[in-house]
């Protein structure tokens, strides 16, 4: 019985061994392929956010140029929204892009350290209340387009400052993710 005990314990000790081995392999191949996950995922995610600041910092030239018209041309009560916008130049919203962030949120959030995910859900948020004041200032502007008045050119540029300052809010944090 005992030769029989110290025969298993041979027998089990290299198989014992061998499945470790196995294990550290395998989770040492799992972190090597997270690391490279992760590493392509911030590539792109670069690329993505070097382009969405760069339109931000095309677009607002624009939206102050609107601004600027709307103050300039608030008294005179001949020239209705429509041809202020016009003058201007049009309304101009960026394009905020996320796809690889939305991507890796829907896959392998947890591989991405707190601070950064802690910037890319503010840019996520913050790309959301964009979309929704620009929303509401194509509301605004659609049902007012042939007013004439003062008020609606004063409330057209408070609702395109408003939306000019959380572009810039967002580039800031697109920044931060674009300085590390």
């Amino acid at each position: 019985m005992k030769n029989n005990f110290k025969t298993f314990v041979k027998d089990i000790i290299p198989v014992l061994l061998g499945v470790l081995i196995a294990l550290w392999i395998d989770n040492w191949n799992e972190e090597r392929k997270d690391r490279k996950y992760i590493d392509n995922f911030y590539i792109s995610l670069v690329k993505e956010f070097k382009d969405t600041d760069k339109e931000i910092t095309e677009k607002i030239p624009y939206q102050k140029a609107l601004v600027d018209s709307l103050d300039f041309y608030s008294n005179n009560e001949t020239l209705s929204l429509l041809v202020v916008i016009e003058k201007a130049g049009g309304v101009n919203g960026p394009r905020i892009k996320l796809n690889y962030w939305n991507a890796l949120s829907n896959s392998k959030i947890e591989l991405v350290e707190y601070d950064k995910l802690s910037i890319l859900t503010d840019i996520e948020e913050g790309n959301e209340l964009l979309k929704y004041k620009l929303n509401k200032l194509l509301d605004f502007i659609y049902s007012n387009l042939t007013e004439t008045g003062k008020k609606e050119k004063v409330i057209l540029k408070l609702m395109m400052e408003e939306l000019i300052r959380t572009q810039i809010s967002v580039q800031k944090d697109i920044q931060k993710i674009l300085n590390e």
